[in-house]
Parts: C-alpha cells; structure tokens; sequence
C-alpha cells in the first residue's frame, strides 16, 4: 500500500513561491512503516493518476478555490481502486460535499495533524469511517514538516507555523471560525529546530505561516487590566512574552535569512514588536488593509483599522521599523464607488506599500459575508448548468462568475475592470523599479522587481481576467520569471549549522 498527499490545483506554474506547508505536515504524521508518502502539489505539475494501484489511500486537501479540481482528482483516485480521503478549511464546512462528489471514502475535518495515522491504518485494514474529528490540536501538538521529501528546486521560500488561531473576527474571513479565536502557539523551541532544518538545506527565506503573527495586541493587555482579571491578564502576558522570546532567537540564526509572516495593523502601535522584528529580520508581513474609507472598513467589521491620513501613517509605521508591507485590499465593498479603484492605489503608493494584492468581495463558506448573502441574495440568482450561485466553487472555473454581490452603484465588470485597473497602475514597471528603492544592492532590486511581476501574474490575470488567452500569457510568464528568481532566493546549504540557545 502506498501513501499520496495530492495539493490540486486547475493552473501549474512549474514553480511556486511557497511550499504547501499541509502536504509535509502529513507526511510527517504519515507512520513510517507505509514507506515515504508520494507527494503532488499541482501548481508545480498535474497529478498523473496513473501513479495509483488499488488500495492505496490518497489525501486531498482543499479550500474552497481549488475544491472542484479535488473533488476531479478524488473521483479519478476512486477509479483507480484507491481509498480517498479529503481534509482541509473546505472539506471541514462540506464533509457531505467531498463525500459524495469527491468519490471520498473518509473525510478528516479540523486538523489533521494527529488523527491522520488512524485514517491511514482504518484504510488499510478496509474500514475506513466516514468522517474523522481531528478537532482543534494544542499548539504543543501540532507537528512540524518532513522537509527530506520536498523538491528544493520547486519553491523560492519554505514555510513554518508558529500559531494557529485568530482572535479577529472579520466577516470576509474563515479562519476564526475553523481554527479558532484562541491562539495555538507551538512552542518555540520546535520551530526554531524546524527553522535551522531548512536553513540546513539551503532555504534562506521563510515563511511564517500563521493565521495572525500578532495574537496579543496592547489593547488586549489594557482591556484585561480594566476588567481586574489577572489570570487572563497573565494568560496574554505569556503569550506575548513567547513571541518575544521567539523572535529573539530567530535573531540568532544566520543573518542571510529572510522572514515574512502575516498580521494585523495593530503591531504598528506596538514599537517594542516591531523592533523584535526587525532584530529577527522579519523583513515583511502581509496586512488586512481592506479599504481605504471608514465605511468600508464598516462594511467588513473591521473597526480597529483606521482610514484616510491615519492608515498612511501606521502603514509608514511598519517601513520605519524595516518591515516591508504587502498590503491587501477588497474591491466591491457596498460603499465603494468609481473612483475608490485609483483612491486606493494611490493610498498604496502614498503609505510606502511595498506590495498589494487587489481582491474582489468574495462570499467564502465559514465566513459571516457568506452566510447573509446565502440567504438573502444567492437563493435569488439563476443557476450556472444546473448548479446554484450558492454553490459556485462547484461551478468550471470559465463560467464562474467574478462578483458576487448586486452592488448599490456598479456593474460587475465595472468592478472587474477597476480591479484589473489597480493590478495594472500599481504593477507597472516604473512604479515597482520605483519601489524597489526600499532595498540597496542591484540584486536585491532586481529580486525586487521580479517577485512584483511574479505575483501580479500569478494572482492578478489568472484570478481576475475572464480572456483565457491573456490567462494562458501570464501562466508562461510565471513560468519564465520564476526559474531566475528561485535562484536569487537560494542559499549555500548549511549542513552544520546548530539550532541557537535561549
């Protein structure tokens, strides 16, 4: 019997950013008498079923986007006389929906971290359940990679968590309803033995691949402190002191690495953070800006971000502290209007973004947006060849549609359009060489300059554009950019190098 952990994807790039951190967690929980795990991660290449024999048991992982291409990959495995098995944010809201348009055998919904060996053993013994809890794991408990297996020359960057969990709770966002408001931190010392292990095989950038990088905010400890609860107090003040002590010893390790995380704009009120960043060269960090006005920050329950001349300055504050900004922002919001597309991409430009990602609403399943337009606009909208609107991930990628939502003052395209207009006024090649003035040398620059027009390709044209030719172009310029821009990101292995003491 032979283990396969398959990552679907409908477009392959031949090269990735970042490695899908899931697929080597199970590989790791994979028990070691089934032999190495056959791993497919389908934005390198398409998966070739014809790799499966009858009974092996093939682990699919999904979230909503890539859930119709699983659910493809699952039905062709079941042909193949393999046990199939869905996991991940997707299959844990739909297990009925992986079960019966997926040919699943098993579902694993919540983590997977330490039920998946038990998965593995009911299908070799023919008795595999329907669907397995794997709940909520401790922090102490979740497992780090087996980075042996992956292939160095297919991804620029690793990844590694360091906490699972989110107290925020954005209507546009699953994350705290599936992994929890409550922040699961693993302790420091297995991430820094994770860290040096990718170090060891020359991984110089990482990704820190956690939910909110920043857990315990200072408004937190303030608001405990009001309350008189000294054990919550306490709890939080532990919390952040990990953190600390964590990026303190991230500062230790050689100081070609690179880290970047994701987090909430709040850290910019928190000087004594950022610097423990900038010590530990957390050099950038992805951050929910949203929108530009007040009301639309109302629109998405996003209260503790600010707007207009504030934003600009606390985004500056994450530059001053070396941190460079990946701003995300969301078109289609019901307060947005013709000129909100350019008022943001200048905003981007005024705050010292380094890099944006310009995204339309979309009604994610697990998230409050998703509920209210389930019920009250989704029932309403004409079907795409037999499936409902509120079902769209089920619906070939070519007819999706783009927007969502009936908006107030615009037409879906002319959302699309904006869209794609601020993907192309805040990527074109005078401003990024402009931006790239953040860095110093030349190599940095033109490390700079690719990753700006690697990303927009892979997330601008292949998620906005309805044109499959224009699609198809960006797919082969990703291709073409990526092979010259992993070797920029690649470091001398370090076989010897020693995980650093408190």
């Amino acid at each position: 019997m032979q283990v396969h952990l398959i990552n679907p994807s409908h477009i392959a790039f031949g090269m990735a950013v970042i490695t899908p951190r899931w697929l080597y967690v199970l590989a790791e929980a994979t028990p070691r008498q089934w032999g190495d795990p056959v791993i497919a991660d389908e934005t390198l290449e398409a998966f070739d079923p014809h790799r499966i024999s009858a009974g092996d048991v093939v682990g699919i992982g999904i979230h909503t986007s890539n859930a119709l291409r699983g659910y493809e990959v699952g039905r062709a495995a079941r042909e193949r006389g393999a046990y199939v098995v869905f996991g991940g944010i997707h299959a844990t809201l739909y297990p009925e929906e992986a079960l019966e348009r997926g040919g699943a055998h098993a579902v694993v919904t919540g983590d997977g971290d330490a039920i998946w060996p038990q998965v593995i053993e009911d299908c070799a013994a023919g008795t595999p359940q329907r669907v397995y809890t794997g709940g909520r794991e401790a922090g102490a408990s979740l497992r780090k990679a087996r980075w042996d297996l992956v292939p160095r020359n297919r991804y620029m960057w690793a990844s590694v968590q360091t906490v699972r969990g989110c107290p925020k709770h954005c209507s546009f966002c699953s994350v705290w309803r599936t992994d929890g408001q409550e922040p699961r931190q693993r302790n420091v010392d297995a991430v820094l033995e994770e860290t040096v292990e990718l170090r060891r095989m020359g991984f110089r950038f990482i990704a820190l691949a956690d939910d909110n990088f920043y857990p315990v905010t200072l408004e937190d400890l303030r608001m405990a402190e009001r309350r008189e609860d000294s054990a919550r107090l306490h709890e939080l003040e532990a919390l952040r002191a990990e953190r600390f002590e964590l990026m303190e010893r991230l500062a230790k390790l050689p100081s070609d690495m690179v880290f970047f995380t994701q987090i909430t704009m709040e850290a910019a009120e928190d000087p004594a953070f950022l610097e423990a960043m900038r010590a530990a060269r957390i050099k950038g960090a992805l951050i929910g800006v949203e929108s530009v006005t007040q009301d639309g920050l109302d629109d998405v329950y996003k209260g503790f971000n600010l707007a207009g001349d504030q934003l600009v300055d606390r985004l500056r504050q994450f530059r001053k502290h070396g941190v460079h900004v990946l701003g995300s922002f969301i078109f289609g919001l019901p307060s947005d209007r013709q000129d909100t597309f350019d008022a943001t991409a200048a905003l981007a430009h005024a705050a010292d973004v380094d890099f944006a990602q310009f995204l339309t609403l979309t009604p994610f399943p697990g998230t409050i947006d998703f509920l209210k337009w389930e019920k009250k606009e989704a029932a309403a909208a004409p079907a795409v060849d037999g499936i409902p609107l509120s079902r769209y991930w089920l619906i070939p990628p070519a007819k999706r549609p783009k927007i969502f939502s009936p908006h107030p003052a615009m037409t879906a395209e002319q959302i699309r359009l904006g869209t794609q207009s601020a993907w192309d006024r805040f990527y074109g090649i005078t401003a990024v060489w402009r931006r790239s003035r953040c860095v110093r040398s030349l190599r940095a620059r033109l490390a700079f300059v690719l990753v700006s027009k690697l990303y927009r390709q892979m997330y601008a044209n292949t998620g906005i554009a309805t044109d499959s030719a224009r699609v198809s172009r960006s797919v082969s310029w990703a291709r073409w950019i990526a092979k010259p821009l992993r070797r920029l990101f690649a470091g001398r292995p370090l076989p010897d190098l020693q995980v650093p003491v408190h």
